[in-house]
């Protein structure tokens, strides 16, 4: 080919590179303002409102802060104690625009009352429950941490471990003793404490095991098998108990359970019924008197149904 032909060539291509960066759509360019990360949805009033009622609890109660918090603590709550307490004002509230509806303004006092006992009540229910868990799943506790001791784990990493494998509230109470002995807390020290946090006497025992063994050696695991062996009958008792203490516990819950249903029944169908007990100096004695022989009632049967193991 001749030079001219060449260049035509090169002519050619310059042209059509020209036309391409020319003619090429070039980037868009994206306003500053949608170049920012996706913020969430923007907080309401209501949530406004909710934090700055919130704060002013805390601050009302900031003395008196630290039993509320060991008790939710204890139940497991991840809640500061002035959200808790908010709630149960909420709930106080509530349930007196319930009773103002229903009753009138002798109602709406008890209906508001009930709110903090309420709310109290749950705390400690929960509490229980969780204690009890606690109980139940110690068996297999002992034996993952004897597995993993028979591992050849030392015994903070063995119980590294079962915290990490089991399920609450034993993985939170053994985190909580590993996460003290870390920060220097002595061992003995941090199990016996759990022992009297979950008022758990297998527990106690488990503590006092370890340690006699760290001070007297031995193998741990045979050991703890044999506590673990212990435990297990004492729960195969204790559950055989409760099975033949259940139909006492349930006609008791039955019994407390009837006024109130009985009551909130009337309310609704004919309220008219019960008005001569909240208009009248004799009703409202009759009611108070009603409420201390109740609560007796409650008391007595509470103790005669409950079997101490």
């Amino acid at each position: 080919m001749n030079p001219a032909g060449w260049g035509a060539i090169a002519v050619a291509a310059g042209l059509a590179l020209t036309a391409v960066l020319v003619l090429a759509p070039g980037h868009a360019r994206i306003p500053k303002a949608r170049r920012r990360p996706v913020a969430g949805p923007e907080e309401g009033r209501l949530a406004d409102a909710a934090a700055t009622a919130t704060m002013l609890v805390g601050k009302a109660m900031q003395r008196r802060q630290g039993s509320l918090t060991v008790r939710l603590d204890l139940a497991g709550l991840r809640l500061r104690p002035q959200e808790f307490v908010f709630l149960a004002i909420v709930a106080s509230v509530v349930l007196a625009a319930v009773g103002l509806l229903l009753g009138g303004p002798v109602l709406l006092v008890l209906f508001a009352l009930l709110g903090p006992l309420l709310a109290l009540l749950w705390l400690r229910a929960r509490t229980s429950r969780r204690r009890k868990r606690f109980a139940d799943q110690l068996d297999d506790t002992l034996q993952l941490l004897a597995s993993g001791l028979r591992a050849g784990h030392s015994l903070m990493q063995a119980l590294a471990g079962v915290a990490r494998e089991a399920e609450d509230p034993t993985a939170s109470e053994l985190g909580r003793i590993v996460n003290e002995t870390r920060v220097g807390r002595p061992l003995a020290f941090a199990l016996e404490e759990a022992a009297v946090r979950m008022r758990n006497e297998d527990f106690h025992w488990v503590t006092q095991a370890i340690a006699i063994n760290r001070e007297i050696g031995g193998n741990l695991a045979d050991v703890l098998d044999g506590v673990g062996k212990t435990i297990r009958d004492r729960n195969e008792i204790r559950r055989h108990v409760a099975a033949l203490s259940a139909e006492g516990r349930l006609s008791g819950v039955i019994l407390v359970a009837l006024p109130f249903v009985v009551t909130g029944f009337l309310l609704l169908a004919n309220p008219s019924y019960l008005a001569p007990f909240v208009q009248s100096l004799v009703g409202l004695v009759a009611l108070v008197v009603a409420l201390i022989l109740l609560v007796i009632g409650i008391v007595w049967m509470a103790a005669v149904v409950k079997v101490k193991f």
